[in-house]
């Protein structure tokens, strides 16, 4: 079983590096089919001409309200803030 699978229907945050340099962050309860979708432009509008990504961080929570809340945080932070959120 992969690292980046959390099982049942735990929820991930995760933060991405798109090769413009450019962060992307996002949740999903599959965290390989969705970078393998932002990889194939069938995932995030914003990273479609943006890829190949790169996962530079990720963070398991419970539920979706949790991981949406700690989203809309992370959003907020300055670029060079987002990855201190998940140490």
């Amino acid at each position: 079983m992969s690292e980046l699978y959390h099982g049942g229907m735990s929820w991930s945050l995760y933060l991405l590096e798109c090769a413009d340099g450019s962060f992307y962050t996002g949740i999903s309860t599959d965290l390989e089919k969705r970078i393998e979708a932002h990889n194939k432009g069938e995932g995030a509008k914003y990273t479609r001409g943006r890829g190949p990504v790169k996962l530079l961080a990720a963070r398991s929570f419970d539920n979706r309200s949790e991981a949406s809340k700690a989203e809309a945080l992370v959003k907020k932070l300055a670029k060079q803030d987002k990855l201190g959120f998940f140490q």
